[in-house]
């Protein structure tokens, strides 16, 4: 079995966690986040902790108490530090602007692109050629920065487009005649 699935989660200081039959409920000072997880998963507290066990001693149920346990973990570190991914834009005339629940983007087409942000994520610039995605789910945070980033990748050649602030770009070399 794998040793990360077997591995008691602590709860974190000013989390509240409820366990109900297959969902998990934990609550947090940055709100509140739930999941519902694989019938084969085992949950259960005890002082202060969760214990993952799987039901049968079958591959697949080993894995998803494995998954289980960084779920959990996740929403925990979610609901009380949140995530964020930042994007940068690279080229000349792209620009970005948010504008409460809406992301206005010039990526050099002939029209502007405009994003809706979905509810529990929150987009700021902190400068036109910088984009901050916040929140408290991983899963959507990293949506919806893969979302914004698929308008306009970076180009193979000259580097131009949208990318994660810590991704790196190879470029590659022109045609040589």
């Amino acid at each position: 079995m794998a040793r990360t699935a077997v591995k008691p989660i602590e709860t974190l200081k000013g989390v509240e966690l409820n366990i109900e039959q297959q969902t998990v409920r934990v609550k947090g000072p940055k709100g509140q986040l739930e999941a519902a997880f694989n019938s084969e998963v085992a949950l259960s507290a005890k002082d202060g902790s969760i214990l993952f066990t799987p039901k049968s001693g079958s591959k697949d149920a080993i894995a998803q108490c494995g998954t289980a346990r960084s779920l959990v973990r996740n929403m925990m570190l979610g609901v009380t530090e949140g995530y964020e991914r930042k994007l940068a834009l690279f080229g000349v005339g792209l620009r970005a602007q948010a504008q409460g629940k809406k992301l206005n983007l010039t990526l050099g087409f002939s029209h502007p692109v405009d994003y809706e942000v979905p509810e529990g994520i929150t987009v700021e610039t902190p400068s036109q050629t910088e984009i901050v995605v916040r929140g408290i789910d991983k899963q959507k945070v990293g949506q919806v920065a893969a979302e914004i980033r698929a308008f306009r990748p970076p180009d193979a050649y000259k580097g131009k487009g949208l990318r994660y602030a810590e991704e790196r770009v190879v470029l590659k070399e022109a045609k040589k005649k």
